[in-house]
């Protein structure tokens, strides 16, 4: 696949998984250059030049729609990260709240003090990147608002009650999710019977007309099975990546 909009190979060090965003066993990061090439098709199809709405309905960590926040501040407008497994919540509520300069200051605190009690220059490179990252946020707009909600992506009330909490998540125009493959992430819920072929459908219920759902799996092609039909669909590496357009 040839990259249309991320066609510079840029230096992602400050956003590795495990540096300044946090991380666990269990939760892959997905690849900082792909995403951004993922997000801008995505915006580049919805249309318009206004900020996103952000929401990824099966964050897990919440580590990809942090990292697309923090590499696109101009373009986004909100975040919204929302998981069946409450447990991970607190993960992805550790990693949006990185999407504040209090949030980031205070991790560069913490990974100073780890410097100074283990002598390790990661450390001290990691905190010299949340600084980097915090200067970046200021310059490009400041502190993002975000939420963080317990939904089944299955589960059309659910969602809409994850958009309708308090306070009130603005209506998403842009939803991007890495969803389980199965390997070191399951489908959970009522609902996961489902699989991947269900989820679009799942969204679209509750997305208003014009919204785009970036989907990506494993494999040749993201399965539809009877349901939304892509608009696009590409490619990148191992990943297959399925663009739908909520009709209006």
């Amino acid at each position: 696949m040839t990259y249309r909009h991320a066609t510079v190979r840029g230096d992602y060090e400050r956003l590795a998984s495990g540096a300044v965003l946090h991380s666990a066993p269990g939760f892959p990061a997905f690849p900082v250059r792909p995403a951004s090439e993922i997000f801008q098709r995505a915006l580049a199809l919805r249309g318009g030049d206004r900020p996103a709405v952000l929401w990824d309905p099966c964050c897990g960590s919440g580590y990809l729609v942090t990292v697309l926040a923090l590499l696109h501040r101009r373009r986004v407008a909100s975040v919204l990260a929302s998981d069946v497994d409450p447990g991970v919540l607190r993960l992805a509520g550790r990693n949006l709240g990185l999407l504040t300069g209090a949030g980031l200051a205070g991790r560069a605190a913490e990974l100073d003090e780890r410097a100074a009690r283990f002598g390790r220059p990661s450390y001290e490179a990691a905190a010299r990147a949340a600084r980097e990252l915090a200067a970046a946020l200021a310059a490009g707009g400041g502190d993002v608002p975000h939420a963080v909600r317990r939904a089944d992506v299955f589960d059309a009330e659910a969602l809409r009650r994850a958009l309708d909490g308090d306070p009130p998540a603005a209506a998403p125009d842009i939803v991007i999710t890495d969803v389980p493959y199965g390997e070191q992430t399951h489908w959970r819920g009522p609902g996961a019977a489902a699989g991947i072929a269900g989820l679009p459908a799942a969204l679209t219920a509750v997305l208003a007309p014009g919204a785009v759902i970036a989907v990506t799996v494993r494999g040749r092609k993201v399965p539809v099975d009877g349901g939304p039909r892509p608009s696009a669909s590409f490619k990148i590496g191992t990943r297959a990546i399925a663009l739908f357009r909520v009709a209006g």
